[in-house]
């Protein structure tokens, strides 16, 4: 078994703090290790050994991604030319990491939450159980993801939708389809339907060989300008770029989960680990209050830096060198830095992709 690591930066509904030379996974969101660190050592060592990690990334931050964990080599740092979504990802580690093909392999965001450490862990050991079925040498294992339990209609999350258990596994569940996003009602009617349904964490197990089957079938160019470009060995730069350049952006979820799922091929194993994709403002304020909360900890105002609070309740306050002071905040969201300041609803603390996106904009158009 060995876990992929993606890395691919983003985390533009995180700005200001998130930006292009310094993304989400290299930010020390909950304290003092980086998202990318926290998600090493949540494997490292208690269920893989180093040399079993291998992390994919956006190739400007190899560097970073070397940096935050000198326990890799750099050919287990594989460096996109340019982000391509998750599909092309996934198929670049599928075909680049000389695995046996019945090695299972785990794909892990490297930006998010998990509390309980060790009851991921079991249910990743699980979840590499039942991807170890099937044939050997057939590439017709099954497709395992990890399910989150809704605590709400969240509309920032896709939502797993199941058939049913899966026979002669105990605790799969077959998987009927995936709902992108849902809208409020959208999400509130698939809560009271009758089908089990599951938050996408995007945390996956398969074996290698079938992945790489999964992807011929389902993304068949997708699959093909990748194994061209890595051939029987590293990839050469140049040849990666050229067919990173003609490779659609798409995610996993799309490209080979969704039509899998349709085939029978995908299975779902519920994680109730204390899980968060920490993707917006907010969703990092409820995980920080969660766990002061639980500390037995004051959680008015929750977060980070030099910072001042009387009388707020719900804010996350982000600062840095100089102090921030808050009074009387409700819902409120703060993230100070040296050259922009955010101070939104918490409610609409997604509407901050927009803004970030907008002043790339900006930049782009005034070179």
């Amino acid at each position: 078994m060995y876990a992929v690591i993606l890395a691919g930066g983003g985390g533009t509904r995180l700005w200001p703090l998130s930006r292009p030379d310094r993304p989400k996974p290299f930010l020390p969101l909950l304290g003092e290790r980086t998202l990318l660190r926290a998600t090493f050592e949540r494997v490292v060592p208690a269920l893989l050994g180093p040399g079993d990690v291998v992390v994919v990334t956006d190739r400007r931050y190899v560097s970073l991604v070397l940096d935050e964990l000198p326990e890799l080599d750099r050919a287990q740092v594989l460096g996109e030319p340019v982000g391509r979504n998750t599909a092309a990802a996934i198929a670049y580690a599928a075909a680049a990491i000389e695995r046996s093909p019945d090695d299972v392999m785990l794909v892990l965001p490297a930006d998010h939450l998990v509390a309980d450490q060790e009851g991921f862990r079991a249910v990743l050991r699980d979840a590499a159980t039942v991807a170890a079925g099937g044939p050997p040498g057939t590439g017709s294992g099954p497709l395992v993801t990890l399910g989150i339990a809704p605590t709400g209609p969240e509309t920032g999350y896709g939502y797993i939708v199941a058939a049913g258990r899966r026979p002669g596994v105990t605790g799969a569940l077959d998987v009927a389809r995936f709902v992108e996003k849902p809208s409020v009602d959208a999400a509130l009617a698939l809560l009271a339907g009758p089908a089990p349904v599951a938050w996408n964490a995007g945390i996956f197990a398969w074996r290698r060989d079938a992945i790489r089957a999964a992807l011929a079938t389902h993304a068949p160019d997708i699959e093909a300008a990748i194994k061209a470009a890595v051939g029987a060995g590293p990839a050469d730069p140049a040849a990666l770029d050229a067919a990173y350049a003609t490779l659609r952006a798409t995610s996993i979820d799309y490209a080979v989960m969704e039509p899998a799922s349709r085939a029978g091929g995908v299975a779902m194993l519920r994680a109730d680990v204390g899980w968060s994709d920490l993707g917006s403002w907010a969703a990092l304020r409820d995980a920080l209050v969660a766990g002061a909360r639980a500390a037995g900890e004051p959680a008015g105002a929750v977060g980070f830096g030099a910072r001042l609070d009387r009388g707020s309740e719900s804010t996350l306050v982000m600062g840095g060198a100089r102090l921030v002071v808050t009074i009387g905040l409700r819902d409120t969201i703060v993230v100070d830095t040296p050259d922009a300041l955010l101070v939104c609803a918490a409610d609409r603390s997604q509407e901050v992709r927009a803004i970030a996106e907008e002043l790339a904009r900006a930049r782009e158009e005034d070179r």
